[in-house]
């Protein structure tokens, strides 16, 4: 797997980055402007697949390989974004407190020329029942105000969580495993068919 082309991340997530750096994948993050509020109104699986999609539109160009993502965090089929300030980062937290919620992460692979493949993962999460100082320390510690949902399982906000079904990598925002087949079956490897077993 000589000489990979630079795949096109079209986030401004420093985690997906993260993790495409583990992969040692070569990569250049393009953050996507696209209207996240015009999609407010579809369902959470479905609003995490189109933002993904939506994205890696916006930044492809003939030539180019794209991934992008998008997580999405429902709560009873609500959808909870990222907390506007501290209050409502606590209010989120509160709501998710010893209850099980479900995060859904899109994304997209846009090749070269044009094809598009995108699905959604998705994992349950349950936090443990939360006190109140501990919703003022995590609110006040900020990791929230960036993360769909207001908390971040890589980070402090490990402490909240009881347990997790599915892909870890889908609640921090990447279903890696995924990603990379896919990436694979499209032939961003450059792999020939007797090379692939």
């Amino acid at each position: 797997m000589k000489n990979l082309p630079t795949l096109i991340l079209a986030s401004q997530s420093p985690r997906r980055a993260e993790l495409l750096k583990r992969l040692a994948l070569p990569f250049e993050a393009r953050p996507a402007d696209i209207d996240e509020e015009a999609l407010r109104h579809l369902e959470p699986a479905q609003m995490a697949q189109e933002l993904a999609a939506q994205k890696a539109r916006v930044i492809w160009q003939p030539g180019l390989w794209v991934l992008a993502a998008d997580t999405v965090v429902a709560l009873e089929g609500e959808t909870l974004g990222k907390p506007k300030d501290l209050e409502e980062n606590k209010a989120f937290l509160r709501r998710l407190s010893g209850r099980t919620h479900t995060v859904y992460t899109g994304f997209a692979i846009l090749k070269p020329d044009g094809f598009l493949h995108r699905e959604v993962a998705l994992a349950q999460v349950t936090f443990r029942p939360l006190r109140s100082w501990e919703l003022e320390w995590y609110a006040q510690s900020g990791e929230g105000l960036d993360k769909a949902g207001g908390y971040g399982a890589q980070g402090l906000g490990m402490v909240l969580l009881e347990r997790i079904e599915g892909d870890f990598y889908t609640v921090m925002g990447l279903p890696v495993s995924r990603v990379w087949q896919h990436l694979y079956e499209l032939g961003y490897f450059g792999l020939e068919p007797d090379e692939k077993r």
